[in-house]
C-alpha cells in the first residue's frame, strides 16, 4: 500500500493580487507601489525606487505582457493613430490648419489631408491654397481621424472620408479623454433621434440626426436649417445625460449614454443640473451595468453548456 504524506495545516501568507483581468481597475496614487517584482518593465506613470515599481500619477494600472503603466484618469489627451477626434480650427497657416484638440499642442491639418468640395481627387494648387478660409476658417468645428503623431507628441490629422469634415449645428461638450470608451465606431446614430460623435480626446458633439446624408458635397456644407423644438429637447437632455455620467466618472458609449437618457425621462430636462439627480442617475447606471454584465456571464455559461452537451435547448 503506496505512504500518504500528511501534514498539520499551517498559515499562509496571502499572495498580492497580481491585477484584476476583468472588473474593477486597480487604481493607484502618487507614491504607491505597483510592485516589487524585478522582472516587470517600467512604462508610463511610473518610476523604479530601491527595486520597487512606483506610480508617479493617479489612475488605472494596466499591464501588457511585463510592461506596466498607469493610465492617468484625468490628463491632456495623448494622440494614437487611428484615433476619431472632433476639433476646433484655431489658425490658418500656409498649406495647413492649426486645430485645438484638447492636447498638450495644438494639431495639424494640412490642406493635402483633405477632401475638396465635392470629393473630387487631384493635386492641390494655388488656387485651393488661396480658398483655404472658404473651407475652413477659424472657429469652425471639424471631425477627423489621427494620421500620425510627431515626435513631440503633436498629432496630424486627416479627412480624407466623407464621413469627417465641417460640422453644422449642434451641442459640444467637453469631458475628460479616459472617460471616453474606445470602440470600433465613435459615430453612433441613437434611436431617440439625434447622433453622437464620441472624440477619443474628450470632445462629444451632438446633433440631429439627418435623414438623408449629404455625401457629394465632401464635408464642406453646413445646414442652417431651424432645428425643431422636440430635436433640441432630445440634445439639452443627452447634454445633460453626458454631463451626469462624466460627473460620476462612469465611461462614456453608447450604451451608457442610452441607459442615462432612458433613466432620465421622467425628470424635466432643465431639471437634470442638481448635483443629487446626477448621483441617482449613476447609482442606476451602475446598477444597470452590472446586471448587464451578470447577463453576458449567464449567456455565455448557457452556451458553454450547449456547445459541450451538458444539457439541451
Amino acid at each position: 500500500m503506496a505512504a500518504v504524506a500528511m501534514r498539520l495545516p499551517v498559515s499562509r501568507k496571502a499572495a498580492a493580487p497580481s491585477g484584476p483581468r476583468g472588473g474593477e481597475k486597480h487604481l493607484v496614487a502618487p507614491g504607491d507601489t505597483i510592485t516589487t517584482d524585478t522582472g516587470y518593465m517600467r512604462g508610463h506613470g511610473t518610476y523604479v525606487d530601491e527595486e520597487k515599481l512606483i506610480a508617479s500619477v493617479a489612475g488605472a494600472v494596466e499591464r501588457v505582457n511585463k510592461l506596466v503603466c498607469v493610465k492617468a484618469l484625468k490628463t491632456r489627451y495623448n494622440g494614437e493613430v487611428g484615433d476619431i477626434v472632433v476639433g476646433r480650427i484655431t489658425e490658418v497657416q500656409q498649406k495647413r490648419w492649426k486645430v485645438e484638440t484638447n492636447s498638450r499642442l495644438d494639431s495639424v491639418l494640412l490642406l493635402s489631408s483633405m477632401n475638396l468640395p465635392g470629393g473630387e481627387l487631384r493635386r492641390r494648387s494655388a488656387e485651393d491654397e488661396l480658398a483655404m478660409r472658404d473651407y475652413l476658417q477659424e472657429g469652425d468645428l471639424i471631425s477627423a481621424e489621427v494620421q500620425s503623431v510627431f515626435s513631440d507628441g503633436a498629432v496630424s490629422l486627416h479627412t480624407r472620408s466623407l464621413k469627417y469634415g465641417k460640422l453644422g449645428q449642434g451641442v459640444l461638450v467637453q469631458v475628460s479623454p479616459s472617460l471616453v470608451k474606445r470602440q470600433k465606431t465613435h459615430f453612433h446614430d441613437l434611436p431617440c433621434g439625434a447622433s453622437v460623435i464620441l472624440g477619443n480626446n474628450g470632445f462629444i458633439w451632438i446633433y440631429p440626426t439627418t435623414e438623408q446624408k449629404d455625401e457629394e458635397a465632401g464635408g464642406f456644407t453646413t445646414n442652417l436649417e431651424p432645428v425643431p423644438l422636440s430635436d433640441r429637447e432630445v440634445i439639452s437632455r443627452l447634454r445633460n445625460c453626458i454631463v451626469a455620467l462624466a460627473t460620476q466618472k462612469l465611461m462614456l458609449f453608447d450604451t451608457s449614454i442610452l441607459y442615462c437618457y432612458e433613466a432620465s425621462l421622467p425628470h424635466q430636462v432643465q431639471k437634470l443640473v442638481p448635483y443629487t439627480l446626477f448621483h441617482t442617475l449613476g447609482g442606476g447606471i451602475r446598477k444597470a451595468a452590472s446586471v448587464a454584465a451578470e447577463v453576458n456571464k449567464l449567456c455565455g455559461r448557457a452556451s458553454f453548456y450547449l456547445s459541450k452537451g451538458f444539457c439541451s435547448k
